[in-house]
């Protein structure tokens, strides 16, 4: 009798996953040791992925070798008049490149992300050569860079394609250093402002995050690619078009409760059943 409980409950708990209702419209997360895909859903869909495409452009620039000391002036160039998104950088400013990577990375800056393609060696069109030469290398078969912010609905992938292209970024220690920032201060014309991750989730005491990066635009919806240590081993969680950032946050922690649940269920089988 106990024997066949138990084995129901283990069919149940592997079966979770499955169940599992997400709010977010196309997600994946798989083992990164081994490759094995423990959660999907629509996986395969092209969709826009807003500023996820932040980590091509950080890996691009980072691959050129550049001068990250280098100051580099914001200028109307930079200024977004396809959405007219914010930023808290002035035209005009002047940042080092490392600066930049930061912003663009960390709190998710558009500005910061254009100036770093367009200083790009040949400008923006060598930039986005070198972006689908790096999509190409890392076998994202699905994906397409149209530009470095990821504001272009253009700029397309799938979930499985974005979790090869996290576990690429986690390569970078500079990726990986940046986007487990919780926040910095960085100087902005002499005057050092205050910039938070706009992942919430980084920090946080019962998460073991390793990558992060967000992305929102209307097309997109709310977005989250992250690489999370869980029960000892590493994971590539994505989650794509979830309709809010709450959403997109409630989705994240069920699949964290999953990672560890689904880890248990070796031990439990191996239990000694008398």
């Amino acid at each position: 009798m106990i024997r066949s409980f138990l084995l129901v409950f283990l069919f149940a708990l592997s079966a979770s996953a499955t169940a599992m209702s997400l709010g977010s419209k196309h997600a994946i997360v798989i083992d990164e040791a081994s490759g094995k895909v423990l959660f999907e859903k629509n996986s395969s869909d092209i969709v826009p992925i807003a500023s996820l495409t932040k980590l091509m452009t950080a890996m691009v620039i980072l691959d050129a070798r550049m001068n990250m000391q280098e100051q580099i002036m914001i200028t109307e160039e930079d200024v977004d008049t396809f959405k007219f998104s914010s930023s808290r950088v002035p035209v005009g400013a002047l940042l080092r490149r490392s600066a930049l990577l930061e912003l663009a990375l960390m709190s998710s800056d558009n500005r910061a992300a254009h100036a770093l393609a367009r200083t790009y060696p040949g400008g923006i069109e060598h930039f986005k050569l070198a972006a689908r030469n790096k999509a190409h290398a890392l076998l994202l078969r699905r994906t397409n860079i149209e530009e470095p912010t990821g504001l272009s609905p253009y700029n397309t992938s799938t979930a499985s394609d974005l979790a090869k292209l996290a576990t690429a970024a986690a390569r970078y220690p500079e990726i990986e250093r940046i986007t487990t920032s919780a926040g910095d201060f960085i100087d902005l014309g002499g005057s050092a402002r205050h910039y938070h991750n706009t992942n919430k989730l980084v920090g946080d005491k019962n998460w073991t995050i390793s990558l992060s990066k967000t992305g929102y635009t209307q097309e997109a919806g709310r977005c989250i690619i992250m690489r999370v240590r869980t029960a000892g081993r590493d994971a590539i969680m994505v989650l794509l078009n979830a309709r809010a950032s709450a959403n997109r946050t409630a989705d994240a922690v069920s699949l964290h409760r999953f990672l560890m649940a689904e880890h248990t269920q070796p031990v439990m089988a191996g239990m000694n059943l008398k």
